[in-house]
Order: structure tokens, then C-alpha cells, then sequence
């Protein structure tokens, strides 16, 4: 009888030992891991993962970085065996051809409605969430404007003016998203027949094409040239250190686009990347991303970075981002054409 009940609390101490003993390994087991797909600058990204596992620990991201248009190809590349499981900043023109190509899934963050417009997709459930905007806008370097008695641009259709020939740099929208989205902001707002009037006009003026949208403001910075169409993320932070710019968004309002947040098809771990996509829309993350971006999704902030451009959003011109997805190859494949001899080759 003694035996027996010694077995049986041999065998129940056994079990409990087992469970103290799992306890702790069960602890130390790894988090999951994200791997994200992103184009944003480098400089968010680990304040931002440093934010976001404050309220989630247990979920490390691991950052994979490139320009826009490269991970939109590895992503059409890697459609039969899916290494991605959150796409974290990329534009919204990118993800919405991802999606027509069948790469992403729909999903409404919680808290979503409480966005700006311009931040939330229109399909129900949406496909992308926006992060942060940028603008198109002309970097025009005071000084050398003044050395060579250039006026300075109000309209897009003043780069047309034969006085500017030479000193303008712009993006190659085959090459940079950004400058796609000059062209096709253009075509919509002009009308196809006089924005490609305009282009070529502009052609003339046009020194280079470059292979990033960063570089025009660069140019203009240091003088090389006096005028470069960049954006509101490099033109702020060129400002900041001393080049001699004013950052102009002309009158009839400017090109722009939403780095976005979106749920690949695919995910390995998709209920972890649910839960980065529901903190994405919080104050907490839109707070963060405004410290570095002047234009981000939750209403009532506007504390970007020195000189960014106040109440951006209400600068950005109305079109269609569907209809720029749509005639992108047509209109790359025509301007490359008619002006890519002017291009620096792709790299520089």
C-alpha cells in the first residue's frame, strides 16, 4: 500500500517538476521575428522599432531596406516562396500594383477611421495604411539665382522658361518613384497633349536625370546647378545644414505620395504583423514618425522637422493614384523615349 501511494506521488512530483521545469524554457523561447520590407530612411527606423516594442516585446522586426522600386521587383520575384511578412514605408503606388498583381491582404487596422483621408484606403477593408506623405517641390538655390538673375518659379509650367536652361536637375521617373510622380501629377493636371508640350520644353532647360530623388536637391544645395526637383524629405534636412534654398511647392500644387504600411500574402507571421499594422495608426507611431516627416496621419500634428513645409497636405494636388498605376508603363516607356539620353547613369 505504501508503495503504491509512493509511486503515485513519485509520479505527480515527476509531472510538477516537469511543468516548473518547462515554466522557464517556455519563457525563454524566442520572439517572433518580422522581417519588413521598407524604403523609408534609415533614420526612422530604429526609433521606431524601439517604440514599438515598448508595447510589444515579444515581436523583434528585422529590417530589410531599399529604394521603393527594388522591393516592389524582389517582392513580384519572391511571389512563390514569400520571405516577407510586413511591408513597412513603401509608396502607395508601389503596394496598389502589388495588390492588383495578388501580393497583398486586405486589413483594417484598429483604429484606422481615425486618420486623415489622404492616409486611408478607400477599399473596404483597405489594402494599404498610410505612415507618412511627402510632396514634390522645387529646391531653388537663392544665390546662384541671384549670380545668374534667375526669377524665381511659381507655376510648374515657369521651368518651361528658356532662362532656366541648364540648371535643372530632376529624377528619372524611370529610375525613381518620385519622378514618376511628377509626370504622371502633369499629365493629369495639364492634360496629356499640353504636359507633354511642357516636357518637352523643359527638356531643354534640364542638365541631368537622375537615378534618386534625393540628388536634384543635393545638386542644388551646393549650387551645381540652381534648381532641383526633389522632395520634402531631403529638402528640409539640406535647409537645416546651411544650403542656401527656399523650398518651393508652386501654386498649382504638387505631386505627392503615402509610405505605407500593408500585410503581405504570404506573411509567416501574420497575426504579429496585425498587430505592428494596428500600432502604425496610434498617436504613439504617428508621434514618432514626426519627429523625422512634416505630414503624418493622425490629425493635429504638425512638429516635423526644422523647415519642413507647415500644413503640407493641404498642398497636394488632387488625382488619381489609380490611373497612374495604370499608365505608368505606357508614359515611362514614352519619356524614356523622347528625353533618357540626359540620364546619369543608373548608381550614381
Amino acid at each position: 500500500m505504501i508503495d503504491k501511494i509512493a509511486q503515485r506521488f513519485g509520479g505527480a512530483m515527476l509531472a510538477l517538476a516537469f511543468v516548473l521545469l518547462a515554466g522557464p524554457v517556455l519563457a525563454q523561447s524566442p520572439p517572433v521575428t518580422l522581417v519588413a520590407y521598407t524604403s523609408l530612411q534609415k533614420e526612422i527606423l530604429a526609433p521606431y522599432e524601439a517604440a514599438f516594442r515598448k508595447v510589444h516585446p515579444e515581436i523583434q522586426i528585422a529590417w530589410v531596406r531599399d529604394a521603393g522600386g527594388v522591393i516592389h521587383s524582389r517582392l513580384l520575384a519572391e511571389r512563390a516562396n514569400p520571405r516577407v511578412d510586413i511591408i513597412f514605408g513603401l509608396p502607395v503606388t508601389d503596394i496598389v500594383g502589388l495588390y492588383k498583381e495578388g501580393l497583398i491582404e486586405p486589413y483594417a487596422p484598429k483604429g484606422y477611421e481615425k486618420l486623415k483621408p489622404r492616409f486611408r484606403d478607400a477599399r473596404d477593408p483597405p489594402v494599404w495604411t498610410g505612415l507618412e506623405m511627402y510632396l514634390n517641390v522645387i529646391c531653388f538655390n537663392t544665390v546662384e539665382a541671384q549670380k545668374r538673375n534667375l526669377p524665381r518659379p511659381t507655376r510648374w509650367a515657369d521651368l518651361a522658361n528658356p532662362v532656366y536652361r541648364g540648371q535643372i536637375t530632376m529624377p528619372s521617373p524611370a529610375m525613381s518613384n518620385t519622378g514618376y510622380g511628377y509626370i504622371h501629377s502633369w499629365m493629369q493636371g495639364m492634360g496629356e497633349s499640353a504636359a507633354w508640350d511642357f516636357l518637352d520644353r523643359l527638356h531643354q532647360n534640364v542638365a541631368v536625370y537622375t537615378s534618386s530623388s534625393a540628388t536634384p536637391c543635393k545638386y542644388a544645395s551646393t549650387g551645381e546647378y540652381a534648381i532641383g526637383l526633389s522632395t520634402d524629405l531631403t529638402g528640409p534636412m539640406m535647409k537645416t545644414k546651411g544650403a542656401p534654398i527656399d523650398l518651393i511647392v508652386p501654386t498649382d500644387k504638387t505631386a505627392w505620395d503615402v509610405e505605407s504600411i500593408a500585410l503581405p500574402k504570404g506573411s509567416k507571421h501574420p497575426e504579429a504583423a496585425k498587430l505592428m499594422l494596428d500600432w502604425a495608426v496610434t498617436p504613439e507611431a504617428s508621434q514618432t514618425f514626426n519627429k523625422y516627416y512634416g505630414i503624418v496621419g493622425i490629425p493635429g500634428l504638425n512638429n516635423g522637422p526644422p523647415n519642413s513645409i507647415p500644413d503640407g497636405d493641404t498642398l497636394a494636388a488632387d488625382y488619381s493614384v489609380e490611373w497612374s498605376i495604370d499608365n505608368r508603363d505606357r508614359l515611362i516607356a514614352e519619356w524614356f523615349k523622347r528625353y533618357n539620353a540626359k540620364s546619369e547613369p543608373k548608381g550614381n
